[in-house]
Order: C-alpha cells, then sequence, then structure tokens
C-alpha cells in the first residue's frame, strides 16, 4: 500500500529459524516461503546460525535473540524446523519480555529420543518445559505441524502438543517435513504466515 508521501512502512516482520545441518538450501520450503513472502512485500530475516552440523545452545540462542531484538514494534512472526523449535521452546522458558512475538509456528519438533550426542543436538534437550512461561512467550497461542511418519517427532504428538498449550496439526506421512519429503514450494505454510491462526495443510503431492 502506498500513500501520496511514498509506500507505507511494513507492519510485521518474520524470522526463520532453521535446524541441525540446515544450509539454507534453496530446495527447502524455509527457502521458498522466505522468497514468497519477499516477493509479496513482506520483510523476512532468515540468517544462519552457526555451526549447524555441530550447534551450541548458547550460541544459539544468543543470535535468536539478537535476531528477535530485529523484528522491531511490529508484529512478529516465529516459523521453526527441527531443531529450531526445540531452542524456541528453551528460549521461551527465560525470553525477556521485549523479545516476545506475535505468532510461532513449530514445524517437524523433536522428540525426547532425538536429542543425543550422535546427532549433535544433546544440550539442546529441556529437562522441563513451562507452558505458562511458553504460552507467555507469544500473543497467540503457538500452532505445531508434526507429522505421522516423522521418527523423530514426540511419540504422541497430540498429547505432546497439548500439555504445553499448544494448536496441532497432524500431516498423515509427511515425513521430517524436509525437501525429500516433498516440502519445497507449500502453500499451506505461506497462508498461515499471511492469514494467522488457520490449520496449515500438506503440501500438494505428498
Amino acid at each position: 500500500m502506498t500513500t501520496a508521501a511514498g509506500p507505507l512502512p511494513p507492519t510485521r516482520r518474520f524470522l526463520m529459524v532453521h535446524g541441525v545441518q540446515h544450509r539454507r538450501p534453496r530446495q527447502h520450503w524455509l527457502w521458498w516461503l522466505t522468497e514468497e513472502l519477499r516477493g509479496r512485500g513482506e520483510q523476512v530475516l532468515y540468517p544462519q546460525f552457526p555451526a549447524p552440523e555441530q550447534p551450541s545452545v548458547g550460541e544459539w540462542t544468543g543470535l535468536l535473540h539478537a535476531e528477535l531484538a530485529q523484528l522491531g514494534d511490529r508484529e512478529r512472526i516465529v516459523v521453526c524446523h527441527s531443531l529450531g523449535c526445540a531452542l524456541w521452546l528453551r528460549a521461551a522458558q527465560n525470553l525477556p519480555k521485549e523479545l516476545r512475538v506475535s505468532r510461532v509456528l513449530l514445524v517437524s519438533p523433536l522428540g525426547d529420543q532425538s536429542f543425543t550426542a550422535a546427532n549433535g543436538n544433546e544440550e539442546f534437550r529441556a529437562e522441563h518445559l513451562d507452558r505458562a512461561l511458553l504460552t507467555a512467550a507469544s500473543t497467540e497461542t503457538p500452532r505445531a505441524v508434526v507429522s505421522a511418519t516423522d521418527p523423530y517427532a514426540p511419540a504422541e504428538p497430540r498429547a505432546w502438543s497439548t500439555s504445553l498449550g499448544l494448536e496441532c496439526d497432524i500431516l498423515p506421512a509427511a515425513g521430517h517435513i524436509t525437501p525429500t519429503d516433498g516440502y519445497g514450494p507449500w502453500p499451506g505454510v505461506l497462508d498461515w504466515c499471511l492469514r494467522g491462526r488457520t490449520p496449515v495443510p500438506a503440501a500438494a503431492g505428498t
């Protein structure tokens, strides 16, 4: 939208938070989503978190806080995938008030069995998550998107989501929701970003 004085400033900003071994590949739905949003005039931050093959919870939390601060005084929307979900869940337990956000989407959150030294993510496992602190970190109820065929997901995703006060969409057969599972273009997640609280359907063709 424009006025006689020129374009109006964006009313919202997005932050993409990737997972382990992720170096922003073009075929990933996070890349696609970023490009689709930017093509519509939205402002999107998609940072590369350091050492994704051997992530450090301290370094990743520090960068997450810095990126959240860049979202400014607008609607603040965070989209996480895989280990990025674990990062958000940990960070939400101690998130400063000024870094709280409007909406959060947690795609392919990890179950306890996925936090191992072999996977390089053991220190991201939270021993206890406080539901009240988690829901206080965002204005709207966070939404999780879990695949029924994801070996890394919580064993009972619906019960897990309910225990944390999350809304939950369960996709029937989407693996870990990666490019190899058919998740490059994903109109459903774009619709959630643009329209707010709405279920996130599977990608076409999966």
